[in-house]
C-alpha cells in the first residue's frame, strides 16, 4: 500500500464481537480505508507505520497494557495530535479511575457510547478524518519552512565560506601589495578630506619618522611636517590634483628628530557627487638617498663638461690675451706715438670685451650669470629684436614671427633671452649655407600645457607653458650630433666660425627660467628649437629689451656726493678708486663687509653704496644691502658682480629692487648706473 493511503486509513481494534468487522464494512462504505488490528500491539506498530485515526473500544484498552500506547502519544512530533475515537459503554455514574487515565493520556478522543448508530459513527470518522489532514497541511507547511531554513543555512554557510574566502584572497593581496611597496622603500595612504582622517602603511608613518603607529594622521599633520619654505609647493600639488585627480609632488619634510628628508607623492582623488573631492590615496617614498645619487651624478657630468671646457676656454682666452698682452707691451715700448698707442688700445678692449662675452656665455651655461629676471610679455622682447634678429639672419633668408597674441607673461631675464634667441637665429642662418633650398626662419609663440607624461624626463612639473620656438629649412642634425649640442664647445663648424658655446647658453637660460628646450629635426628637412618656460602668475611689469633706450651723457658726482666702496680684490678697488674718483665721487674703502658695517654706523656723510656681491667673511653684497639700509633707510645701493656663487644669492639679488653693474664694466657704464641710482632712474 502506498504511503499516502497508510496515512489516510482507519486503524480498529476491537477484538470482542463483531464490532470490527461491522466497522470496516460501513468505512468501505464511504470510501475510508481501514485496518483491523488484533490486539495492542498491532495497534501500535499501525500507528507507526502510518494512520489518520484509530478506532479502539474501550474494553480492548482496558484489558490491554497501554504503556506502549501512552510512549508513542507522547513522542508524537510537534505538528500531530493523533484522533481516537473510543466506542464505550453507557456507564451509569463515573468511569473508573483506570479507564478515565487512559482516555486523558491519549489526548485528543471522542467518546462514542453504545449504542451508536452507523451515521454517528461514521460523522465522528470523517471529522477526525479532516482534524487529521490539517495536521498534514501543518506537517507539510513546517517541512517546506524547515526545507527553506536549511537551504538559506546551506547559503549563508556557503556565503560565509565564499566572504572568507574572498576576505582571505583580498588580505593576501593587500600583504602582497604592501610588501612590495614595503620593498620598494614606499608607503600607502588613504586620506579622507571630508573628516581629515587616514588609513596608512607603516612604512608611511616610518618615512616621517615615527617608530611606532601614529593614533591619527590628517591633512594638518601633513603640513606640519612640510618645510615652511615648500608649503607654496605642497599647496600648488594639491590645487592641481583637485582639478586634474592626480597628485605628484617632491617636497621636504622635517622628522621629529629634526632632519630634513626629500619626500615624493603620487596619489589620485575621488570625487563625491556634487564634485567635490572627498578622497585622496596614493603611495610616498623618502627620495632624499635618490637626490644626493642623482646630485653626485650631476656633479660627475659637471666635472666632465669642467674637462671639454679646459680647453676651449684655455684655446679663446690665450688667443684674447695675445691680443691683450701683446697689444700692451707694445705700448710700453713705445708709449710715445699717441696713433700707434690708440689702435693697440683698441685692439685690447675689443679682445677683452670678446673675454667678457665668453665668460657671460660659459655662466649662462652653468647657471651662474647674473640674473634679473622679470615677469613680461616676451612678444614684446620678440618685436623689438626683430630688427637684430634679421640683420643676423642676412637678407637673403626669409624671415617670419607668428606670435600669439594671447600669450601669457613669463619670468626671465630679458638679455639672457635675446641672447638665446640670437643664438638660434645665428645657428639656423649657419645651418641653411649652401643647402640649395629656399631660406627661411620661422619665430613662433604659443601657450602650450604640458601634462606628466609630456615632462617625465625634463626634470619641470607638468602645467602651463610658453613656447617660443625658431624653426629652419636648413640640412637638419644627424642623430649621433643631435645629443651632443648643449655640450660647451661642440661644434661642426669650421675652425673659427664658432665656439661650440651658443646653444650652451640657450641650454643654461631655460634651465635658469625654470623650463627646458626640445628640439625637433629630419636631416634634409630642417630643424626646430622649442624653448618652453613655466607660465608666470606675477604681475606684468616694464617690458623692456635690452637693445633699446636711450644712451645718457656722461655724468659726473655732484659737490660732495660719497661712494662706500666695498671691495676685496685690491687690483678692482684700485680701479675701482681711479674710476669714482676721476668722476668727482668722495670714496670710503672697505675690503669686506664688517668694514663696511662699521663706517655705516658712523656719522660720516654716505650717498650710495657700492659693493661687490660675492665676498669673504660671511656676508655678500646683497645681504649687506639689506642691513644697510637697515642702518641707514633709504641709503642708495648699487651691486656689481661677474658671478654669483650660489643660485640662491641670484634669486635674491633679481627680485629684489638692487641695480647691479655686471663686471668687467667701464667708466662710463659706471658713471650711468651710479646716476640711475642716486637719481632714482629719472636721469
Amino acid at each position: 500500500m502506498p504511503s499516502s493511503e497508510i496515512e489516510e486509513r482507519v486503524l480498529i481494534l476491537a477484538p470482542r464481537g463483531r464490532d470490527a468487522g461491522v466497522v470496516q464494512q460501513l468505512l468501505a462504505k464511504s470510501g475510508t480505508p481501514a485496518a483491523i488490528c488484533a490486539d495492542a500491539p498491532a495497534l501500535i506498530a499501525g500507528l507507526r507505520a502510518g494512520a489518520a485515526a484509530a478506532l479502539v473500544t474501550e474494553e480492548a484498552l482496558a484489558e490491554a497494557d497501554t504503556a506502549a500506547l501512552d510512549a508513542w502519544v507522547e513522542t508524537q512530533p510537534p505538528w500531530s495530535d493523533f484522533p481516537f475515537i473510543m466506542l464505550a459503554t453507557r456507564q451509569v455514574g463515573r468511569r473508573p479511575a483506570r479507564a478515565a487515565a487512559i482516555i486523558e493520556r491519549l489526548g485528543n478522543v471522542v467518546l462514542l457510547e453504545r449504542p451508536i448508530n452507523a451515521e454517528t459513527l461514521a460523522s465522528a470518522v470523517a471529522s477526525a478524518l479532516r482534524g487529521r489532514r490539517r495536521q498534514y497541511q501543518a506537517r507539510g507547511h513546517i517541512l517546506e519552512r524547515e526545507q527553506a531554513q536549511e537551504r538559506l543555512r546551506h547559503a549563508n554557510e556557503t556565503l560565509e565560506c565564499r566572504v572568507a574566502e574572498r576576505t582571505r584572497e583580498v588580505d593576501a593581496a593587500r600583504e602582497t601589495l604592501l610588501f612590495a611597496l614595503d620593498s620598494a622603500g614606499m608607503g600607502s595612504w588613504d586620506l579622507d578630506l571630508v573628516h581629515d582622517t587616514s588609513r596608512r602603511s607603516r612604512r608611511h608613518d616610518a618615512i616621517f619618522g615615527y617608530d611606532e603607529p601614529l593614533p591619527s594622521w590628517g591633512w594638518a599633520d601633513f603640513l606640519h611636517h612640510v618645510v615652511p619654505e615648500d608649503h607654496s609647493i605642497v599647496a600648488a600639488a594639491f590645487t592641481q590634483a583637485v582639478e586634474t585627480g592626480n597628485l605628484d609632488m617632491e617636497c621636504r619634510i622635517r622628522r621629529p628628530d629634526g632632519a630634513i628628508r626629500w619626500i615624493a607623492a603620487r596619489g589620485r582623488a575621488e570625487y563625491g557627487r556634487e564634485g567635490n573631492p572627498v578622497r585622496l590615496a596614493g603611495i610616498v617614498m623618502d627620495r632624499t638617498d635618490q637626490r644626493a645619487t642623482e646630485d653626485a651624478l650631476r656633479q660627475a657630468q659637471k666635472m666632465e663638461a669642467i674637462g671639454q671646457l679646459t680647453g676651449g676656454v684655455a684655446h679663446d682666452f690665450n688667443n684674447l690675451l695675445t691680443v691683450i698682452v701683446g697689444g700692451l707691451d707694445m705700448v710700453i715700448r713705445k708709449p710715445e706715438n699717441t696713433e700707434r698707442v690708440v689702435r693697440l688700445a683698441e685692439a685690447a678692449m675689443n679682445a677683452a670685451r670678446r673675454g667678457e662675452q665668453l665668460t657671460q656665455q660659459l655662466l649662462a651655461f652653468s647657471r651662474r650669470q647674473m640674473l634679473r629676471p622679470q615677469t613680461l610679455n616676451p612678444n614684446r622682447l620678440l618685436l623689438d629684436f626683430r630688427p637684430l634678429a634679421q640683420r643676423a639672419a642676412g637678407g637673403a633668408i626669409e624671415m617670419t614671427f607668428d606670435l600669439d597674441p594671447a600669450l601669457d607673461p613669463i619670468r626671465i631675464d630679458p638679455a639672457q633671452f635675446e641672447a638665446a634667441v640670437l643664438n638660434l637665429v645665428v645657428n639656423a642662418r649657419d645651418a641653411m649655407e649652401g643647402s640649395g633650398r629656399a631660406a627661411r626662419i620661422d619665430v613662433r609663440s604659443r601657450n602650450v600645457r604640458l601634462d606628466t607624461a609630456a615632462v617625465a624626463d625634463k626634470g619641470v612639473p607638468p602645467g602651463d607653458y610658453v613656447e617660443v620656438s625658431v624653426a629652419d629649412t636648413g640640412s637638419g642634425i644627424p642623430p649621433q650630433t643631435l645629443a651632443r649640442v648643449f655640450e660647451p664647445f661642440f661644434t661642426t663648424k669650421e675652425v673659427g666660425k664658432g665656439t661650440g658655446l651658443g646653444l650652451s647658453q640657450v641650454y643654461g637660460f631655460t634651465r635658469s627660467a625654470g623650463g627646458y628646450v626640445a628640439i625637433e629635426s629630419t636631416v634634409g628637412a630642417g630643424t626646430t628649437f622649442r624653448l618652453l618656460i613655466p607660465r608666470s602668475s606675477d604681475p606684468v611689469g616694464e617690458e623692456a629689451g635690452t637693445g633699446s633706450g636711450t644712451a645718457l651723457p656722461l655724468k659726473r658726482a655732484g659737490d660732495g656726493d660719497t661712494v662706500l666702496l666695498v671691495e676685496d680684490d685690491e687690483q678692482v678697488l684700485g680701479m675701482a678708486v681711479e674710476s669714482l674718483e676721476e668722476l668727482r665721487y668722495r670714496v670710503i674703502v672697505a675690503r669686506n663687509a664688517a668694514e663696511a658695517l662699521e663706517h655705516l654706523r658712523g656719522v660720516e656723510r654716505i650717498d650710495i653704496l657700492f659693493s661687490d656681491v660675492v665676498m669673504p667673511g660671511g656676508m655678500n653684497g646683497s645681504q649687506l644691502a639689506v642691513e644697510a639700509q637697515r642702518l641707514r633707510p633709504g641709503l642708495k645701493v648699487l651691486l656689481t658682480s661677474g658671478y654669483v656663487a650660489n643660485l640662491d644669492e641670484g634669486q635674491i639679488i633679481g627680485k629684489g629692487e638692487l641695480t647691479v653693474l655686471n663686471k668687467p664694466y667701464r667708466r662710463d657704464e659706471l658713471a650711468r648706473s651710479l646716476r640711475l641710482v642716486l637719481t632714482g632712474g629719472t636721469g
